[in-house]
């Protein structure tokens, strides 16, 4: 086999190792994307058995019912997703920056989720 072969076999295949990367990396902020929106669809319902599925629980974390009441009181609403992009630094968590709106007014500063993937899916960490 020839340089030149070899080295195109070779850019091709690093071609599609990133091209799968590209892929999965989408996907998993796509999915941090959709936590963050289905969650703020549903808060107006206040429904814990829809919200809980979505919120990272555990040791020393509000539970759903605390952080249902938090984001009420200070009248908290996602405007839109401006990014979603895996961690840097933790390839199961995604990093999503949005626009809310507090109290009805738009926060000049976007907002920063954090979604992380669990054993059972993909979960919001409040």
């Amino acid at each position: 086999m020839g340089r030149a072969t070899r080295y195109a076999a070779g850019a091709v295949g690093l071609w599609l190792a990133a091209l799968a990367c590209t892929s999965t990396t989408s996907a998993k902020a796509e999915a941090g994307e959709a936590v963050v929106r289905r969650f703020f669809q549903a808060l107006p319902s206040g429904d814990c058995a829809v919200l809980g599925p979505l919120l990272v629980t555990g040791a020393g974390l509000p539970s759903c019912e605390e952080t249902v009441k938090d984001l009420r009181e200070h009248d908290l609403h996602l405007v839109d997703v401006v990014e979603a992009k895996v961690d840097g630094r933790d390839p199961d968590a995604v990093l999503v920056r949005a626009r809310v709106a507090q109290g009805g007014k738009e926060r000049q500063e976007p907002y920063f989720f954090r979604v992380e993937r669990q054993a059972d899916g993909w979960r919001l960490r409040l």
